[in-house]
């Protein structure tokens, strides 16, 4: 059917796109107020990218991305995340010879083969934020705290912080021995995915979202029992710095993300009332990705902000702004002989900066009084012969009924004047 978009999209129409700009607006100014700055990268990349990046054991590899062969026969992916992409343009863009940690966020449309479901598209947009360069957990704090105040600055309540460590290359064999010891004798009942992930990543089967291995690996061994001195030390310093800050968290042994590539820092926000898929932001460090695509070893960490779940989460508290397009004035010539001259006073309005529209289906004056109410236009500018030879408009004020002649000169500053009253 060509009148219907492939499944898993949705068109964002004019009646709610307004809502889109307010959320995205409010990002880049949380952004600015951080020191952040915007990279926006393609929507397709190499599938080494993804395959080396967000690692083979995952679901978005494994089962999520849409992959194709282009014509020069090269294996090309769209985007199913953008840390990646960020971390490639940060090596091919030589962005770790500018002042460091390079601090950048991106709004855009990602892809995944998913179920489609309430806040869950194939495709998805993220807002998110990479911090590259820095070690130290004031950098994590940063990042978290960037997404708290951005959640303020929607209105959203209700939205819990967990946090977690996950070690590091050096702790986290220690661990992987010990949850493979508690699981060994539960690995028959273990879904397929979770058996397979076994061997090549135990921490994902903590993850699992069947109830049977939830309830299998409850009483598992957790992570934060076997961090290294560094580890351990780091995420001290993140709750301490957390407190500091006056931002609550809680403690969740079991959050590890969806990602390999994540080293010590991981946090997810949540807004319960969205059900299953209640995660609206998540993140975590991740110290050797830029190494693993290539680069020279480089601390960084991250978030991601799905914008449909923070959408549906403005809906239920009715936090969504009046967006409305109305304008300030219509033009409404009367008859088609007023069209040319309708028409270059509508340009002059909109030079001086008036949001203004007329009409264009030679419509009679009261169905373009009516058209323009459908808006609404505040204000209806009305021409006709007698109007134009004397330079003057019929401006009627929609709100309370009330019209009067106006030179054409006047009009803008008498708007803006009763805008302001």
């Amino acid at each position: 059917m060509l009148t219907t978009g492939p499944r898993g999209t949705k068109d964002i129409l004019p009646d709610s796109s307004g809502y889109w700009q307010y959320i995205e607006k409010t990002a880049r100014d949380v952004c600015r107020s951080f020191a952040y700055q915007e990279i926006r990268t393609p929507v397709f990349e190499h599938t080494e990218l993804f395959l080396r990046g967000i690692g083979e054991t995952t679901d978005i590899v494994e089962k999520e991305m849409y992959t194709f062969t282009d014509r020069g026969g090269r294996s090309l992916t769209l985007r199913p995340e953008n840390t990646a992409a960020t971390v490639r343009s940060f090596l091919e863009n030589k962005l770790y010879a500018g002042p460091l940690p390079a601090k950048l966020f991106y709004m855009g449309p990602m892809f995944r083969y998913d179920r489609p479901q309430a806040g869950r598209y194939r495709q998805f947009h993220q807002f998110g934020i990479e911090a590259l360069g820095a070690k130290g957990p004031a950098v994590d704090a940063e990042i978290i705290i960037l997404a708290v105040t951005f959640f303020q600055r929607l209105g959203l309540n209700d939205l819990k912080l967990y946090i977690n460590s996950v070690g590091c290359p050096e702790c986290r064999p220690v661990y992987r021995k010990r949850l493979q010891d508690f699981l060994a004798d539960k690995l028959p009942e273990l879904c397929s995915d979770c058996q397979s992930r076994f061997d090549r990543n135990p921490m994902r089967i903590l993850d699992c979202k069947k109830e049977t291995c939830t309830n299998l690996s409850a009483g598992a061994p957790e992570v934060i029992d076997c961090l290294c001195d560094e580890c351990r030390e780091h995420f001290s310093q993140l709750k301490v710095l957390l407190t500091a800050a006056g931002i609550d968290y809680q403690l969740n042994p079991r959050l590890v993300r969806g990602l390999d590539y994540y080293t010590k820092t991981a946090f997810e926000i949540q807004y319960a009332p969205l059900g299953a898929q209640s995660a609206v932001c998540g993140g975590g460090r991740y110290d050797g990705l830029v190494a693993e695509c290539g680069g020279q070893p480089t601390p960084g960490i991250g978030l991601a902000i799905g914008l449909e779940r923070v959408m549906l989460a403005l809906e239920k508290q009715k936090l969504l702004p009046d967006t409305t397009g109305d304008i300030d004035v219509f033009v409404a010539p009367m008859g088609k002989d007023m069209q040319s001259y309708a028409f270059r006073l509508l340009c002059d309005l909109r030079q001086t900066g008036l949001r203004a529209d007329m009409d264009y289906m030679d419509r009679s004056i009261k169905a373009q009084l009516k058209h323009a109410n459908k808006y609404p236009a505040r204000y209806v500018a009305i021409v006709g012969e007698a109007e134009m030879a004397d330079g003057k408009v019929m401006l009627k004020n929609m709100h309370s009924g009330e019209q009067e002649l106006v030179a054409v000169a006047d009009v803008t500053g008498k708007i803006q004047r009763e805008t302001e009253e």
